[in-house]
């Protein structure tokens, strides 16, 4: 209560003087600013303390609804009575379309803040006005302007932001946020309704400093418009001129907060920082002011960084009293930032800013004698153009000389009543003393008719001036109801150009949407496309190595399978000609058992070449050769080799090369070459089943044939592979594995060289010469 007395009670008599305030509160986050505003049940703040003055003390004197209509400018115009009914009717016709006939009650929310036992007047009320009271409420919220009053409707499907206000500039260079709702009211509880509506729009936020620290600056605007009545006091002045508009701005700064107390992130983050750098160009607007006043600098103070301080800039500038409530936590916490407010305080205590001149209101009764007393000096001026003037100017000098010309009673004394000498001469003196005076009598009643014929004529010549004027007063009235017309026309189509430019942004906006999710799913349609062609190209890549693969499988198989029927022909030959032999062999024998000894002793001349014959047999008689044991490689020995290398053999670039000492070299095989040595080592290189290439040396032993040929017998071949450390290794065959053994001898396969038994021949080179 006190806090009110001292400091908004002041400004509301201000405001029902047709002046205007401007009341914030400012402090750290946490420290009851909104508190102070607003109050509690039971306890009313500021605010609803100040509406409750100020309805209590034009509650009789208000306008009904609708007479007074804002301009969308700042400013107030006045309706007619029928306009006002209308509208009236046809707003109540709405509500009771819309909302149930039940008696209003305030919300039980803020109901117990309004006290009138507590309520206070103003004193002073000017009783021959007429007032209305209009309210709107604003946020800045990241330095952009929302109203809190405004009823968009809801789209559930895609739902829109608020849209941000800006600031204009009225024709008196006063800031105002344009498109703002402005709302009539008539009562306390109406006005704070209003507002509490509004407040429940506003941003709120949980931080570590405070449960429900707000995030925006909010401006509570009360707007009062006043006009004189009529002679009669039944009427408003149908003036917009007489019209005026005074409005008390109620402030509640965001609280400053640092983030390293906060813990911020993201929105919260960025809501801070825009709180504390409006806050920051309050404090600099107050700095500059002080500057200025005290060392005669004239530097231009930055209003325009903030949208708090370019709204209160006439206010700064001397149009309006400015109070600041400080709102201080005692917590130890928050000791740094108190200091901060504190120092503000004391520094906005030192700032004196020169309230503009008044400009001076001349009323209709000053005005009126004003333009009388012009018409005397005009009047005057023309009276002594005449030419009449003269004449006037002659009676005067006639009756000036008339007068001077009067004889002076002579200076005699009468002793005796008979004389002679004395009488006469006082006589005739006296004598020509009335005739001067009968002149002087004729003289000013010819000028007081001249006067009164000359103000006979003025007095027409007054007529006739005003019979013009009231002529033009009604001309004047024509064009103002031509004029009043056009501006309604012209404030309907600026209205529908309005509305017209709102569609269009809406549609534009509409396209840009459907402009950008038509990119977005080319965008999407071409991703998908190229994906899908790489995923063409790498099928068919794919098909391609596939197809390959399949045909040097099919290509190994068939080499294979002909390799196998080969040597399955060549080992079944040589099964078909070892039985040859032997049955030959059999045969002979059993042939010189049935002859005598005589005959045997006559053909021992014969027997030598027998066995010469079975000497050149390449394989024993009793079956297939049997591999002897030998070191790990028969190339380490001291024999002689045939080293057949294809032409089509690669370079491998391994460690472990064939290098064969006193080794004959050759391409292909030759009679010449194989008469010349006794082992044959074959270079034969192939694909393995894991895509490496792997080289076989497959190693045999040649002999003579029993044509006078050479042939070679394959006894052992050596595979040597090279493989990828990556590739896991195969596991070492088991020493019971039937696949490595060979005449009962136990035989290990690993990873890097195989030993194999072949016991049959090369059919390419069986037989040569």
């Amino acid at each position: 209560m006190n806090l009110f007395e001292d400091v908004a009670k002041p400004l509301v008599d201000d405001l029902i003087h047709c002046k205007n305030g401007l009341l914030f509160t400012y402090g750290v986050t946490g420290s009851g600013k909104t508190f102070t505003m607003t109050g509690s049940p039971g306890e009313g703040g500021l605010l609803p303390r100040s509406l409750d003055m100020l309805f209590n003390s034009i509650g009789p004197l208000q306008a009904k609804r609708f007479v007074f209509r804002t301009d969308d400018k700042n400013g107030m115009e006045i309706q007619g009575q029928v306009d006002a009914l209308l509208e009236r009717q046809k707003r109540e016709s709405n509500q009771q379309s819309t909302v149930p006939k039940t008696p209003q009650k305030p919300d039980p929310e803020f109901a117990d803040m309004i006290s009138p036992e507590e309520a206070c007047k103003c004193e002073g009320v000017d009783e021959d006005s007429c007032y209305s009271v209009f309210v709107s409420y604003i946020e800045i919220y990241n330095n952009y302007i929302y109203d809190l009053l405004e009823d968009t409707p809801i789209d559930p499907i895609r739902p829109k932001p608020p849209q941000s206000k800006i600031l204009r500039e009225d024709q008196n260079h006063n800031m105002y946020v344009s498109g703002c709702t402005e709302v009539e009211v008539k009562s306390t509880e109406e006005a704070f309704e209003v507002f509490w509506r509004g407040q429940k729009k506003r941003r709120i936020a949980d931080t570590q400093l405070n449960r429900e620290s707000s995030r925006s600056h909010s401006v509570f605007i009360v707007k009062l418009a006043q006009a004189p009545l009529d002679a009669d006091g039944d009427h408003i002045l149908q003036d917009k001129n007489q019209v005026t508009v005074s409005q008390l701005c109620l402030v509640d700064l965001a609280g400053s907060e640092r983030t390293s107390r906060t813990k911020a992130e993201g929105s919260r983050l960025r809501e801070a920082g825009n709180i504390n750098q409006s806050l920051m160009t309050l404090r600099t607007c107050i700095e500059v002011l002080r500057e200025n006043q005290m060392c005669g600098t004239n530097r231009m103070v930055p209003y325009r960084d903030s949208k708090v301080t370019h709204l209160f800039k006439n206010y700064f500038d001397g149009e309006g009293k400015v109070r600041m409530v400080v709102c201080v936590n005692p917590k130890a916490d928050d000791y740094e930032e108190t200091m901060l407010v504190m120092r503000f305080a004391e520094l906005t205590q030192e700032v004196e800013v020169a309230r503009p001149v008044d400009r001076p209101i001349c009323s209709l009764a000053a005005g009126r004698r004003h333009r009388n007393q012009a018409f005397r000096d005009e009047l005057s001026r023309r009276q002594e153009e005449r030419p009449g003037g003269s004449n006037n100017t002659e009676d005067g000098s006639v009756l000036n000389q008339l007068l001077d010309s009067l004889p002076a009673l002579p200076a005699c004394e009468l002793v005796d009543p008979t004389d002679e000498q004395i009488l006469p001469r006082l006589i005739e003196v006296l004598e020509r003393r009335h005739r001067i005076r009968q002149m002087i009598t004729e003289q000013y009643t010819r000028t007081a008719n001249t006067l009164k014929s000359m103000l006979q004529e003025f007095d027409g010549h007054l007529m006739a001036k005003e019979n013009f004027i009231h002529e033009q007063r009604g001309k004047l009235g024509e064009k103002d109801k031509i004029m009043f017309n056009q501006k309604n026309e012209m404030d309907r189509l600026e209205k529908k150009s309005k509305m017209l430019e709102y569609k269009i942004d809406i549609l534009q906006k509409t396209t840009n949407i459907y402009e950008g999710d038509k990119r977005s799913l080319q965008q999407e349609l071409e991703s998908r496309e190229q994906r899908l062609q790489r995923e063409l190209s790498e099928r068919k890549r794919m098909e391609a190595r596939m197809q390959g693969m399949v045909s040097d499988t099919k290509h190994q198989w068939e080499k294979e399978c002909e390799r196998r029927v080969n040597a399955k022909q060549l080992e079944m030959q040589n099964k078909l000609w070892v039985k040859d032999e032997k049955l030959k062999q059999l045969k002979a024998i059993v042939s010189e058992s049935n002859n005598n000894k005589p005959q045997r002793n006559s053909r021992e001349k014969d027997q030598p070449r027998a066995p010469e014959k079975r000497s050149r047999s390449p394989l024993p008689t009793t079956g297939t050769p049997i591999r002897p044991h030998h070191r790990r490689s028969h190339s380490a020995g001291g024999q002689r080799w045939v080293d057949h290398k294809p032409l089509s053999n690669l370079d491998l670039d391994t460690v472990m090369q064939p290098i064969i000492p006193n080794a004959i070299k050759v391409s292909a095989a030759s009679e010449k070459a194989l008469s010349k040595c006794h082992k044959y080592v074959l270079t034969h290189q192939e694909l393995a089943s894991d895509g490496e290439i792997q080289t076989k040396l497959i190693k045999g032993d040649v002999f003579r044939t029993r044509g006078g040929g050479q042939a070679v017998q394959f006894t052992d071949i050596e595979t040597l592979r090279q493989e990828c450390p990556t590739v896991s290794s195969r596991k070492r065959r088991s020493s019971g594995d039937g696949s490595g053994q060979h005449n009962g001898n136990k035989m290990d396969w690993n990873d890097r060289e195989n030993r194999v038994s072949c016991p049959h021949y090369c059919p390419s080179l069986i037989h040569l010469g």
